[in-house]
């Protein structure tokens, strides 16, 4: 009988700092024979993240399938998209899909994963994004990340995704203006403009990012004051000089206790002398020239003495001009 061979040390602090993952050719790299490793992956053994990929310590989390991913796609794998922003804290909860983009002329991995997670490849030309490690994790930086998930998705989820990472302070404005700057392309890159910049002056979602845009700005309004506490909340706007405030809400319906202390809010708001304005995202998104008309007419009666500039998707005036 020969002796059990014992594990090296070194290989199990190796896979302690993959949240647990080892593969194979690493397992026999670090001195262990074909026969010890047939005997540790057997039954009751370190169990298999997928094929020749294995969990040598601790219970399997999305961390260990997030790695298994990255050693199963090789040299220049990194962790992308939605798996790389859960790992810089853009997002609270673990995506489903584990998403891995490998070099331009890397061979798409065949290996499937245990369950529940599945894994998903792409090629990608990557000069000009940046990879930095989370216990030597490869994934892609905040920045590029953000930019990436700009260019997957659509104008909405764009305004999102900036402003998850500004208002969560994982990047700053000038960071994102400069890995913008890096791509040769990139899709709403004319959206993005100063949107880092509008962030970081207090709009904190995509709806509050549209009103500031299309209808404060768009039609030269006053420029209100974002995120301020006032009587039982924090309000999106507020016009102090005016006694308006204006709250945004982009859910498609807002009922139940949540309606209740919209009403409750605005009768203390009113008892103040104060007049609220709530608008959703259909009104602004699609009918900003009105929703800005109505905020003027409120401000000149509460005394502004300027006028709202057209912004070119503003209808013509009635031929009595407008009621100011």
């Amino acid at each position: 009988m020969y002796p059990r061979q014992p594990v090296p040390a070194a290989l199990l602090a190796l896979a302690d700092r993959q949240a647990g993952a080892a593969t194979r050719a690493l397992c026999l790299g670090h001195g262990l024979s074909r026969t010890a490793l047939a005997r540790l992956t057997g039954p009751g053994g370190w169990p298999r993240l997928c094929r020749a990929v294995y969990l040598l310590t601790g219970p399997p989390t999305w961390f260990s399938q997030a790695w298994a991913a990255v050693l199963v796609g090789g040299d220049g794998a990194v962790l992308a998209a939605e798996a790389a922003a859960f790992t810089r804290g853009l997002v609270d909860d673990p995506p489903d899909e584990i998403a891995v983009w490998l070099p331009a002329d890397a061979d798409l991995p065949l290996r499937r994963p245990e369950p529940p997670y599945g894994w998903s490849w792409r090629r990608q030309s990557l000069p000009h994004r940046r990879v930095s490690l989370l216990d030597d994790l490869p994934r892609t930086t905040v920045e590029d990340t953000v930019l990436d998930l700009v260019d997957l998705g659509d104008q909405r989820a764009a305004l999102d995704w900036v402003t998850r990472a500004v208002q969560r302070r994982r990047t700053t404005p000038a960071r994102l203006a400069r890995a913008a700057s890096a791509r040769p392309r990139l899709r709403h890159r004319r959206l993005l403009g100063s949107l880092p910049e509008d962030v970081a002056a207090g709009a904190e979602t995509p709806l509050e990012l549209r009103y500031l845009r299309t209808v404060e700005r768009a039609h030269g309004l006053p420029t209100g004051l974002r995120q301020r506490r006032r009587g039982l909340g924090v309000v999106d706007v507020a016009y102090d000089d005016f006694a308006l405030l204006v709250e945004l809400d982009g859910r498609l319906g807002h009922l139940g206790a949540g309606r209740f202390r919209d009403l409750e809010r605005d009768n203390v708001a009113a008892v103040r002398g104060l007049t609220t304005l709530r608008y959703g995202w259909s009104d602004v998104a699609s009918r900003p020239c009105r929703v800005a008309r109505q905020v003027a007419t409120v401000l000149r009666d509460r005394g502004w003495s300027g006028l709202p500039a057209r912004c070119p998707r503003c209808p013509a005036p009635p031929s009595s001009g407008w009621d100011w």
